[in-house]
């Protein structure tokens, strides 16, 4: 398991989303500026989940189950005792649910463009079409050098972004892991479903999410809100499923979890 810290203060762990790889990220102007203004305020702490980035790919189990697990290894192993948790996608829920199993050790959340429900449990039919459709994708496509699979996702993901950060995106799925599982992730994130989890969470907790997010439906992040005890939601302007640096959404989002992090944990 690959994991890496950055900067000092709070701690901050970030749950596992979709695809990482820790030394690219740095490098990447998707996730580089992110990072950056994370750790001016936090110590942040990040890893590459396993199947994909610098972690195992080699893995019998890839599972919400063994993503918990994770998280808690990294946790110990960063010497964390109570820490903020971020949460990015399907993060959110792996962060809910480590929150609910773990009250003693999370301060508060923090959660951007999150769903409790994966796309083969919400109630649109079109939901299981798109998910069937995105995996053959994946399956017969992922590894090509053809971009032409991965800037599908790509232009769903972040749909507001220059070609330069596009194609960025593009290369860091390409790395990120291989088409065996890159599917078995997008199986895995299919089939979430926090929705009890979620009216059990005891923390304060701040949802945020993009208006015209196409990933994770901006109903998706009204419904962890409603369901969250006490939680604040923010909507943030744009597309994109990803916040990114030089749009509204990027300072918007940093001066509300700037302020929420600091209230929550003085």
């Amino acid at each position: 398991m690959a994991w890496a810290a950055v900067g000092v203060g709070l701690p901050v762990l970030k749950a596992p989303n979709w695809l990482n790889h820790l030394e690219y990220e740095w490098r990447s102007p998707v996730w580089g500026p992110v990072l950056a203004e994370l750790a001016r305020n936090c110590r942040l702490v990040r890893f590459d989940q396993r199947g994909n980035g610098l972690s195992d790919w080699e893995v019998k189990e890839i599972s919400a189950d063994a993503m918990i697990a994770d998280m808690e290894v990294v946790a110990d192993a960063a010497g964390l005792e109570r820490f903020a948790l971020l949460g990015i996608s399907q993060g959110c829920a792996f962060s809910i649910r480590y929150a609910v199993e773990n009250p003693e050790r999370v301060t508060c959340l923090v959660l951007l463009g999150g769903y409790l429900r994966g796309r083969l449990k919400r109630p649109d039919p079109e939901q299981r079409k798109l998910f069937e459709v995105l995996g053959s994708m994946i399956r017969d496509g992922w590894g090509s050098t053809n971009p032409v699979f991965r800037h599908f996702f790509t232009s769903n993901f972040i749909p507001d972004a220059t070609p330069e950060v596009a194609t960025s995106f593009d290369e860091l799925q390409r790395i990120a892991t291989s088409p065996e599982n890159a599917l078995r992730l997008w199986q895995m994130n299919a089939h979430i479903d926090a929705i009890d989890l979620a009216k059990q969470v005891s923390v304060p907790t701040l949802v945020l999410h993009c208006k015209g997010d196409r990933v994770a439906p901006v109903e998706e992040g009204h419904l962890i809100a409603k369901l969250i005890p006490g939680a604040n939601f923010v909507a943030l302007p744009g597309n994109n499923h990803a916040i990114l640096e030089g749009t509204p959404a990027f300072d918007q989002f940093f001066d509300e979890t700037r302020n929420f992090l600091a209230e929550k944990n003085h």
